[in-house]
């Protein structure tokens, strides 16, 4: 592990090799004069406030000979002639290079031994606007951004006690992505917080590109067919600071505006923030409609065609369902079909300019509708039950548990098609099976709170409770 030595050239030329100013325009190698003495500053341009750097650079130019004298060791140099609060020193030259490529700027001057590294930096950020895609009709309507320490003083904002810690980690060879673990220290599960720091300190990866997710994939055991989500995601700092009052980790990730939230279940899934946003009773109406509609949205449309399979099974007061008039489009065909054209939907709305998204939305109704049915294409029936579940997966806040219902859908319809009732059961119990074996980042049983049984957090999860009932 190389060092910063007492020979200024060496590490002068050092640092200038590993940095590679000369090749990069944006990394700056500014040499100047202190107290007579050389001494180099190394930052990158774009994450460097100038104000900052103008007036230390004033400062530090005024210092005569004798009062470096004074300063015996760059420590005590940092101490007296170094005005801005955020400084350190530092002697490894990995983690000098390291945290000037992160923003930070490094200071070697002639005669000492170690680097003055002032955290002066600042970065590209957006505003905080409101997330489109966990959006509340009251309350906050703020949002996390890409930049960590934005996120990290959202929160700090919403939990003003001593007790809040932001534990900071490093992630990637390449990227060395700044990584923040989020807990009170009072409320969190010790055990699991020693064993994720852990995991995370094992991680072999050169970048998280992908931020969140190639994290969560480097932490998760592998389960690649069970498409269930693994961990909770949040872009709003009300919702990551109840999950860290309530004793859960919640891990931002620089480069990211997604919060990860560790300690999950299943029912979890059905909580939103609108919930807390309105009173106990209507919030509690609105967590039901979600897991009636998930229950729905799973096996409307298998149990419909099961019944269309075998119409004898029909009774009269639903006779309405009966198929009248038959296409040359086999039924499973149709659906399977209507699943696709579902999400081609969404991806080309997703890649759709803002200003023709609305006609875009018209004509892509047309040609789902009126169209494909008049061109006896696709039955009406089939086309009004693939449109309810293509709205109720909207109605649940996890993306993820949206397309894992989607799967164990076509899963069930599938299985029906090929073996008729047994079919039918044998995928219900195989979508059971799957959401209770899956195994989530703290290693906690995804039916939790019915296996094991824990009837207070289950009613607590169910039932939208009063705030003075709950301490949190």
């Amino acid at each position: 592990m190389k060092k910063i030595s007492g020979n200024y050239a060496e590490n002068i030329k050092e640092l200038d090799n590993i940095l590679r100013v000369s090749e990069n325009f944006d990394l700056i190698g500014r040499e100047m004069f202190i107290g007579g003495r050389n001494a180099k500053m190394y930052f990158v341009d774009a994450f460097c406030k100038d104000e900052i750097l103008e007036k230390m650079l004033e400062y530090l130019s005024r210092l005569e000979p004798e009062q470096i004298l004074i300063a015996k060791n760059t420590r005590e140099f940092c101490s007296r002639y170094i005005t801005y609060t955020e400084t350190d020193v530092e002697s490894d030259v990995d983690t000098v290079v390291s945290s000037v490529l992160s923003g930070t700027l490094a200071l070697v001057i002639e005669g000492y031994n170690q680097a003055i590294m002032i955290d002066a930096r600042t970065y590209p950020v957006r505003s905080l606007d409101e997330p489109d895609n966990d959006k509340v009709l009251r309350g906050s309507h703020d949002g996390f951004t890409e930049t960590i320490v934005f996120n990290t003083a959202l929160i700090r904002r919403r939990i003003r006690v001593p007790e809040l810690t932001f534990h900071a980690m490093k992630v990637g060879k390449k990227s060395k992505t700044d990584i923040a673990l989020c807990y009170l220290e009072n409320e969190v599960d010790k055990k699991l917080l020693e064993n994720l720091k852990k995991r995370i300190e094992n991680i072999n990866i050169n970048s998280l590109a992908m931020s969140q997710q190639s994290f969560v994939e480097s932490l998760l055991t592998k389960q690649f067919y069970n498409p269930f989500p693994k961990v909770r995601y949040t872009e709003r700092p009300d919702a990551a600071a109840a999950s860290i009052n309530e004793g859960n980790i919640v891990i931002l990730i620089d480069n990211s505006a997604t919060a990860v939230i560790v300690k999950t279940s299943f029912f979890e899934f059905f909580q939103d923030s609108n919930d807390y946003y309105f009173s106990p009773m209507i919030g509690s109406y609105l967590r039901f409609v979600r897991m009636i509609v998930f229950t729905l949205s799973i096996l409307i449309t298998p149990i419909w065609y099961l019944l269309v399979k075998n119409p004898d099974f029909i009774p009269a007061w639903l006779s309405f369902i009966r198929i009248e008039n038959h296409t040359q489009v086999p039924v499973l065909a149709q659906i399977l079909v209507i699943e696709l054209i579902i999400d081609m939907l969404k991806l080309a709305s997703i890649n759709t300019p803002q200003a023709l998204s609305g006609s875009f939305s018209v004509i892509g109704a047309l040609i789902l509708g009126e169209f494909a049915v008049g061109a006896k294409w696709f039955l009406p029936e089939v086309i009004l039950y693939m449109a309810f579940v293509a709205i109720a997966n909207f109605t649940q806040p996890s993306f993820e548990l949206g397309y894992a219902m989607k799967f164990s859908r076509i899963m069930i319809i599938v299985l029906t098609a090929l073996f008729n009732f047994i079919g039918f059961f044998a995928g219900f119990v195989i979508t059971i099976l799957l959401i209770a074996t899956t195994k989530t980042l703290e290693g906690r049983k995804y039916l939790y709170p019915i296996i094991p049984f824990d009837r207070k957090a289950l009613s607590n999860l169910l039932i939208r409770k009063s705030i003075n009932k709950s301490k949190n």
